[in-house]
């Protein structure tokens, strides 16, 4: 598949595989970035190509200003993957990236495209209640949730010049995230995949299972040992679920 010139700002094929028999859209996390999902298209390539959405503001889209509302990223998002999501195609986003990998589905699907399967990890339902104000607060307390969540690295935060650099995306991620609530209309019609660590401070099971009311199809909630970033210790069978589902 020849990729557009838009996707190629927005997407990162890390292991072509045009042959693939199904492909997976990856939506980050907040202050996340598509190199995150390198393992795992490593690991599916070359039966199931990656797809690794790459957010402005991030890595080589650094000199990009960062985009803090999560629906004029998903109606971009919509329009970039709307040429890359023909034939078998499924998504997976983490965090806020479960809430944009929805929003994307929704007007995918408005358009006539039908998911192989909707993955929702860390991430509490859209309709259930959050009130986190974390975006409107200071550098070091922004900072200090990154660290308690574990999904960075806490010795690259500490690194002046790597904070100047990745804290405008981050504060941008979160606000996009908080400030997300849901707006009624058309769910999707695809099966919803749930997933969260047992222990994630973010979402309980009770608020990851109200996923199963945005969907007229199969849900299935998953829960693994594990905090907010549960998937780093259980890539292994994530990989597994993802691909047991696309090949089918």
């Amino acid at each position: 598949m020849t990729i557009s010139l838009e996707a190629a700002e927005w997407v990162r094929r890390f292991h072509p595989a045009p042959s693939a028999s199904a492909r997976l859209v990856c939506f980050p996390h907040a202050g996340g970035s598509a190199s995150y999902f390198h393992p795992v298209s490593a690991a599916l390539a070359p039966a199931v190509e990656v797809l690794a959405v790459q957010y402005p503001g991030r890595q080589d889209r650094y000199t990009e200003a960062p985009v803090d509302d999560l629906f004029v990223l998903a109606d971009r998002l919509a329009e970039v993957l709307a040429l890359e999501t023909t034939g078998r195609v499924a998504f997976f986003g983490h965090s806020m990236g479960a809430s944009l990998a929805f929003e994307v589905a929704r007007r995918l699907e408005a358009r006539g495209t039908k998911l192989l399967t909707l993955f929702v990890s860390g991430r509490r339902g859209p309709s259930a209640p959050g009130d986190e104000r974390i975006h409107e607060k200071d550098d070091e307390a922004l900072l200090a949730e990154v660290k308690r969540l574990g999904g960075t690295d806490t010795a690259v935060l500490d690194d002046e010049d790597i904070r100047s650099l990745v804290l405008p995306a981050l504060r941008s991620d979160y606000k996009a995230a908080e400030l997300y609530h849901y707006r009624p209309g058309p769910d999707v019609g695809c099966p919803i995949v749930a997933l969260v660590g047992d222990q994630d401070p973010k979402v309980t099971e009770a608020e990851a299972r109200q996923w199963a009311e945005r969907t007229s199809g199969e849900f299935e909630l998953k829960t693994y040992p594990g905090g907010h970033f549960y998937l780093n210790d259980h890539a292994a069978a994530i990989i597994r679920l993802i691909a047991g589902r696309l090949a089918g």
